[in-house]
């Protein structure tokens, strides 16, 4: 599996876009993000700061993705 780094939510959000999910709302700083079959939201903090290692982990296992899959 891929080394998994800090990124821009921007790039995250692009990502998952990229695998099917469309935004659903957001809420303060704060973008959940759907897709059909998913029971759960895909939700990350817009801030300027790059998104932790440990929420892009919990955002793929949330979205049934290992690593290899998505990055």
């Amino acid at each position: 599996m891929p080394k998994i780094v800090p990124i821009h939510y921007k790039k995250l959000v692009r990502i998952f876009e990229l695998e099917g999910f469309t935004i659903s709302g957001r809420k303060g700083d704060h973008i959940s993000m759907t897709k059909a079959g998913i029971k759960r939201p895909v939700v990350t903090k817009c801030s300027p700061r790059k998104v932790p290692v440990t929420h892009i982990r919990a955002n793929m296992t949330t979205a049934q993705k290992d690593g290899k899959e998505i990055l």
